[in-house]
Formats: C-alpha cells, sequence, structure tokens
C-alpha cells in the first residue's frame, strides 16, 4: 500500500468516526499507538483536529451567534489552527527522521513545500469531499443544487487523485535522493507576546 491510500483511508475513518455523534465538543481517543504506529497516531490526530475545526467553522458563521459565544470559539479555532500547525510538523519531524540516511544526489532538488504540509491539503479534501457528497445526497435540497454539488464533488475526487500521486511521488523522490527535505518552522507572530504589540502592551 502506498502512503497516500494509507492516510486517505485514516482521514475516512477520521471523518466517519467524528459524524457518529457530530458535535464538536465530543472527546478525542486515538485508535493508534503511538509507539507502535506513529505515522498512522500523527496522522489520525491530524484529521480529527481538521474535522473538529471545519465544523467550528461551520458554527462561528451562523449570522445569529451570540458574540460572546462567537469570541470564545474565535479562541478555539486559534488553538485549533497552532494544533494544526504543530501536527504538520510533527509529521515532517517523521518524514526527516525515516530519510535521515539518505543521501540526496548532486542533482537533487527541493521541492516548494514539504510532506506534510501537502498531506495537510490532503486532509481538508477529504472534508471537502464528504461534505460535498452530502449536498449531493441532500433530499431536500433541488435537483439543480444537487447536480452542481456532483460536479464539483466530480473535481474534487479527481484533485484528490492527482494530489496523491503528487505526494507519493513526492515521497519516492525524497527515498532516492532526487529530491531533499528542508523544513523551516512556522514563525507565527501573533500568538507571541513578544512579538504581538497588543500582547506585550499588555504585559
Amino acid at each position: 500500500m502506498n502512503f497516500t491510500s494509507k492516510a486517505n483511508s485514516i482521514f475516512q475513518e477520521v471523518i466517519d468516526t467524528y459524524h457518529i455523534v457530530n458535535t464538536v465538543d465530543q472527546p478525542f481517543t486515538n485508535k493508534y499507538d503511538e509507539k507502535d504506529q506513529l505515522i498512522e497516531h500523527l496522522l489520525y490526530r491530524k484529521s480529527w483536529i481538521d474535522t473538529v475545526q471545519w465544523h467550528y467553522e461551520d458554527i462561528i458563521r451562523d449570522p445569529q451567534i451570540d458574540p460572546v459565544a462567537a469570541l470564545t470559539l474565535k479562541r478555539k479555532i486559534d488553538a485549533s489552527n497552532q494544533d494544526r500547525t504543530d501536527m504538520v510538523e510533527y509529521i515532517d519531524s517523521y518524514f526527516l527522521k525515516k530519510y535521515a540516511n539518505v543521501s540526496p544526489k548532486d542533482s537533487a532538488k527541493l521541492n516548494s513545500e514539504s510532506p506534510a504540509w501537502a498531506i495537510d491539503r490532503l486532509s481538508i479534501l477529504a472534508l471537502k469531499i464528504y461534505h460535498m457528497n452530502e449536498e449531493v445526497e441532500r433530499k431536500d435540497a433541488s435537483e439543480a443544487h444537487r447536480a452542481a454539488c456532483q460536479t464539483k464533488l466530480d473535481v474534487l475526487l479527481e484533485q484528490r487523485v492527482d494530489l496523491s500521486t503528487a505526494i507519493d511521488d513526492l515521497l519516492r523522490d525524497i527515498e532516492s535522493g532526487d529530491k531533499y527535505m528542508k523544513v523551516y518552522k512556522q514563525m507565527k507572530m501573533y500568538n507571541d507576546d513578544e512579538l504581538n504589540p497588543v500582547l506585550r502592551g499588555q504585559k
């Protein structure tokens, strides 16, 4: 099984599991052991964060939402974004360790994004596909709406094939030394009380 077949399967598993209860407040349990199945553990956690945040974003767009509740939710979204970034970096760290002994060829090139940031897009794509398919199957929607959503779903499914292929190709190229990894940590400034002037002014 290639990497993205495993990843896409885990993403679908997470999304299906979330929608059994279908609430952002439900407890999280990672079914993969961190010691024995590290990459599966990381992918499962990453997808769960993305799935909860997807629904946070739905809730906060309610025009009738209470302003106090909206502010509380905005804080949760900010924290979720940080968790998402952290998970991307953990996944890249996994690949850096996995390919640590690979010697890049003299002709090796640097990819425009790391494997984990491409995997991040694949995780979000799984959510788009799931929810677009819901629209296709909506019994209370018009035939025109369902047809339009089917057209969009077809594009999303094609996009997943293309992105999956690109990720698998990238990983093979890194493993063979045709490409090499170079990871930059996300230097977000707005959460840092020394770098954000608003937070700094409150110290």
